[in-house]
């Protein structure tokens, strides 16, 4: 689970709200958190991917006082002892390419750059500006690390301080805000290697989300990743941010980076917010032209699944929202609320894929333009059913284009299994197989929506309905866990 939105107010209370949480999410199926960026950002009020001292985890008196918006390191360091102890892992959101909040101003030559087109292409002749580009952190001093930074530091920055000009100068290459960190000199490598380390030995993590990787250089994230896995030893789970609705851009990216960690499946978000908002979008092709259709496992590493029982390759991230895509952020793509149940079903619920739900949908959104929690509060089931019953061999009944279903068949030692049937227009209803061994049962919607109930035939089939624009998710009523729902 992503477990924070953009809007989480600024009360440095968030580490503690997610340690209450725990027992809660443990129970509904939620075995990893990917926590906001922990270090401390330029402004109290920021959520850290303004990232201002990588070594200071709410410990220090800097940038307005000691907590980040999400709290005290000591509170952090509780929170991920607690998860340890219900068995939650959390995932690190590391802002690696950017550094904001400065401590003084730097001369230094530039290039201003065309901030619409090509960010290599120079559109003035080289002049002098003043930088918000020298960070000394004097609140830590020189605890955990004595690296210092400065112009020659950084590839660019879009501030000069000297005629109060924003504007996207280039020092030695692009940047997207802030001052751009640049990982071609030695000191920085060295001492963002080493801060991983560090990291690692502060908090016990089990994987890492790289935010903005497509702003810094692929060379130093594979170097990166080889330095985690011999120092920290292998098997965390890593996932890096690579915002394209272009397939191809981002297959390309996987091979170059020789399959060493997931991407999140921004095509599959962009196809559920098109087919939310289509009438009579045909969700037979949902998964066209995604991720998780043509990537559905990279070769070479491992990671937990979001049971925890077992392990599997890693697999795209699949995702229905996050702090990027939610309303009223730049990347904003919106899942209109009818069809988020189906989403969330379409990614919990079948074989491929990881999923990660959000924080906004389990909780809410806050801010000025609140949200109530999506689902009419059901993506709590959702996961408690993939951790329950979604196993086994898959059968799909993608053969209608507003009407889809799929079923689960268990295994020896998760039996049940399930059956979900969704429209996006009119009530209808799918003959799907579950299984033999499934003969004579009696299933019902673990979501409540649909009242009826399936008698599952001799030959292992049922006739599985659902409401018009709705999902329903078909469970033998006598299943174990059946009492555990609508409880989180």
């Amino acid at each position: 689970m992503e477990a924070f939105e953009w809007y989480v107010p600024a009360d440095q209370q968030h580490w503690q709200r997610l340690r209450r949480a725990l027992a809660g999410l443990k129970a509904t199926g939620i075995d990893n958190l990917w926590i906001p960026p922990g270090c401390k950002g330029a402004s109290q009020h920021g959520n850290g991917y303004d990232v201002y001292d990588l070594y200071d985890l709410g410990e220090f008196d800097q940038k307005g006082g000691v907590p980040t918006k999400w709290g005290r390191k000591d509170e952090l360091v509780q929170l991920v002892q607690s998860a340890s102890d219900v068995g939650i892992g959390i995932y690190w959101d590391a802002v690696l390419n950017q550094k904001a909040g400065a401590d003084h101003v730097e001369r230094c030559q530039i290039v201003e750059v065309d901030p619409d087109a090509d960010r290599t292409k120079a559109v003035t002749d080289p002049y002098t500006i003043d930088g918000w580009l020298g960070f000394d952190f004097p609140g830590r001093g020189e605890q955990y690390s004595a690296q210092k930074y400065h112009w020659y530091h950084f590839t660019g920055t879009d501030y000069d301080n000297a005629n109060q000009r924003t504007a996207i100068y280039r020092i030695l290459g692009d940047v997207p805000r802030f001052a751009d960190i640049d990982y071609t000199h030695p000191e920085v490598e060295a001492d963002v290697k080493a801060w991983s380390e560090w990291l690692a030995g502060q908090i016990p993590l089990k994987g890492i989300r790289f935010d903005a990787i497509k702003h810094f250089s692929e060379e130093f994230l594979a170097s990166l990743v080889e330095h985690l896995d011999a120092k920290v030893g292998p098997g965390w789970f890593l996932v890096g941010e690579f915002w394209e609705d272009s397939l191809d851009a981002m297959t390309t990216y996987i091979r170059n980076m020789r399959h060493k960690f997931s991407l999140f499946d921004a095509p599959l978000l962009y196809n559920f917010s098109q087919v939310s908002n289509t009438e009579n979008a045909d969700l037979s092709k949902v998964f066209d032209d995604t991720l998780v259709k043509h990537e559905p496992v990279n070769a070479g590493k491992w990671a937990a699944d979001i049971v925890g029982t077992v392990e599997a390759k890693v697999r795209p991230v699949t995702l229905v929202m996050n702090h990027d895509t939610q309303p009223y952020q730049a990347l904003a793509a919106e899942v209109q609320p009818f069809f988020k149940p189906l989403a969330y079903a379409l990614i919990l619920l079948r074989a491929e894929g990881y999923p990660c739900v959000f924080y906004g949908d389990i909780y809410g959104i806050k801010g000025d333009h609140p949200f109530p929690p999506s689902c009419g509060g059901k993506v709590p089931d959702l996961c408690l059913a993939r951790k329950l019953y979604a196993y086994g061999e898959q059968y799909d009944y993608f053969d209608y284009p507003q009407c889809i279903g799929w079923t689960r068949l268990g295994t020896w030692d998760r039996p049940f299994g399930l059956a979900c049937v969704m429209s996006n227009a009119s009530p209808n209803t799918k003959w799907m197989y579950v299984g033999q061994a499934h003969q004579g049962e009696r299933w019902t919607d673990i979501l409540g929506w649909e009242q009826s109930q399936v008698i599952i035939n001799q030959d292992g089939w049922g006739c599985f309905p659902c409401h018009g624009v709705s999902v329903a998710v078909w469970v033998n009523e006598q299943a174990e866990g059946r009492d555990q729902f609508s409880k989180l």
